[in-house]
């Protein structure tokens, strides 16, 4: 069996989101982001005494992703997003969390909801590990993720009006083969039905759709013994029920083919002609531009 991934910057996961102090849960990967909560014995990001916050030496940075933070004290970071795109969006953060010496020390996401074309919108993220008393260590954003707010699910929030979320989890790698799962909830009133495979487009860091992947029916194109073979079957879900899908694609690089495909986003349709939602299962497909899919079958949930 392949090992474990590392956590995946995801998620928005169908993603996502919502503005607030705390970190992103952990082993959602590029799940559905549920409500911040700030974890037992978190420092407060409240006014410090003296006044507002001041970033403490932390050098002024450029924004990424149009993200920008705007004032560090101990362990909790003070930030804005702004959307330059022309719908709303909505965000998940990465930072990392310096000491002195510049050693990363923790990494949280922060996830933000909705953010209207034009607004800009604050927020904080705070870590309990290891972060300086007098404040000399920095923070940096080290990544930016965004979906389009209709193609984002979030836990916790009314459920769209597809009925259904979509959601990908961490998945496993090892020697270069990736297998993650795509997990749709019903989440409605009504039956949802499902008889075949995943709609699925790659898309870009720009959200633009990269046509030279190859979306393939079943996973043994790819590799054998992934879980992703086996035909459709009808299938329906009740209210709370779920259903899976296996992505497979293997990152193998190889000389003069073309340039490595690095696509963080996945638009998915449950079925032809259903409402996309957006993942973030961050393809590192090398120069194979194939991907795999299984068809939905039941996710033992419900």
């Amino acid at each position: 069996m392949p090992s474990s991934r590392t956590a995946l910057p995801a998620v928005l996961a169908g993603a996502l989101l919502l503005t607030g102090c705390g970190s992103r849960a952990a082993g959602l990967g590029s799940g559905a982001v549920p409500p911040s909560e700030r974890p037992p014995g978190a420092p407060s990001c409240g006014p410090a005494s003296g006044g507002a916050p001041k970033p403490s030496g932390q050098p002024a940075l450029a924004a990424v992703g149009g993200v920008r933070i705007t004032a560090v004290r101990g362990g909790c970071a003070e930030f804005e997003v702004t959307n330059h795109e022309a719908g709303p969006l909505s965000y998940l953060i990465s930072f990392s969390f310096l000491s002195a010496s510049g050693q990363a020390v923790a990494s949280p996401q922060q996830a933000v909801a909705s953010v209207g074309p034009g607004r800009t919108v604050p927020g904080k993220v705070e870590t309990t590990a290891g972060r300086p008393s007098d404040g000399t260590g920095r923070v940096k954003i080290t990544k930016v993720r965004s979906v389009p707010s209709a193609e984002a699910s979030v836990v916790g929030e009314p459920c769209p009006p597809s009925g259904t979320r979509i959601s990908v989890d961490e998945g496993d790698a090892a020697m270069g083969l990736r297998v993650v799962g795509l997990h749709l909830e019903n989440c409605g009133t009504g039956t949802v039905r499902l008889n075949g495979y995943p709609e699925l487009e790659v898309l870009d860091e720009d959200h633009k759709a990269v046509d030279a992947v190859q979306v393939l029916h079943g996973g043994s194109a790819i590799a054998s013994g992934t879980g992703a073979d086996g035909g459709p079957e009808p299938l329906a879900l009740q209210p709370g029920q779920r259903a899976r899908a296996e992505v497979v694609w293997r990152n193998t690089v190889e000389a003069g083919v073309g340039d490595p495909v690095n696509a963080p986003y996945l638009r998915v349709r449950a079925a032809p002609g259903s409402a996309p939602m957006t993942v973030i299962p961050e393809l590192d497909l090398g120069t194979t531009g194939r991907l795999g899919v299984s068809a939905w079958k039941p996710d033992g949930v419900g």
